[in-house]
């Protein structure tokens, strides 16, 4: 299928990893330029239950299909993360899994408008220009604590509890994502990362080398080989997303 955008083009770098202490990876990663979708599932509740859960939502995702519109593109996709959550629990009762959920983090683009939904730790981050802005903030009591003063950044680093999440996908009676929208510009840059990248990086770090001349795809293998390398204690996924401007949106200024 070709990519349905008039406005843009899209070049991806998509890339997860186990790490080094994890036996397995219970993220999940989809990739559907196609759709103007790409999400980041970070899985919780242990093996049969976090890789699962964030395999169950990538599945749901991956039936999106090709939108109108942005407003039916994110009720489509708030349609499909609530299919996952009652398949989740539901997975999770069958089993006797107790707690099994996933964060979300899905990066939305049609023609020139972005929206971001998330729910849990998994960060969404746009460069432009440069400059890294986080696009989404972490559903924790930690992320709150940080927001009201409580807390300094530093701090938040290496807190008790640091990643215990307020809301998660398949947890609670109904899912409780986040949602903010904005504009895409030509030469935008997305990040989407579980909380394994973040745990090694810090913003500035991730600033600078989102910024290095580097592919979609080159970028995405040097941010794991960077976690790896520090030793990796979660699983780690990212996705890169570079925003090409097609004739059509140049032809918009003439």
């Amino acid at each position: 299928m070709t990519e349905a955008n008039r406005l843009f083009s899209f070049h991806v770098g998509a890339q997860t990893d186990r790490g080094r202490v994890r036996s397995h990876n219970e993220d999940s990663i989809a990739s559907f330029p196609e759709f103007g979708l790409w999400a980041v599932a970070d899985g919780m509740g242990g093996h049969s239950a976090g890789d699962v859960a964030s395999a169950l939502i990538v599945e749901e995702l991956g039936s999106l299909g090709v939108s109108v519109s942005a407003q039916d593109q994110r009720a489509r996709v708030m349609e499909r993360l609530d299919r996952a959550h009652h398949r989740i629990a539901e997975h999770a009762r069958d089993n006797d899994l107790g707690t099994a959920g996933t964060t979300i983090a899905a990066l939305l683009i049609h023609e020139a408008e972005l929206s971001c939904v998330w729910a849990g730790d998994s960060r969404i981050y746009l460069l432009r220009d440069g400059e890294l802005t986080p696009l989404t903030r972490d559903h924790s009591e930690i992320a709150r604590m940080v927001a009201s003063g409580a807390m300094t950044e530093a701090e938040a680093r290496i807190a008790p509890g640091r990643n215990v999440i307020t809301r998660a996908i398949g947890i609670g009676s109904e899912p409780r994502p986040e949602t903010v929208s904005g504009v895409v510009k030509p030469g935008d840059r997305l990040l989407l990362c579980s909380d394994g990248l973040t745990e090694h990086l810090e913003d500035a770090e991730l600033a600078r080398m989102l910024a290095e001349p580097r592919s979609a795809r080159e970028t995405a293998e040097e941010l794991i080989a960077i976690t790896l390398q520090r030793g990796a204690r979660d699983n780690v996924s990212v996705i890169v997303v570079d925003c090409e401007a097609r004739e059509a949106f140049l032809d918009q200024d003439e």
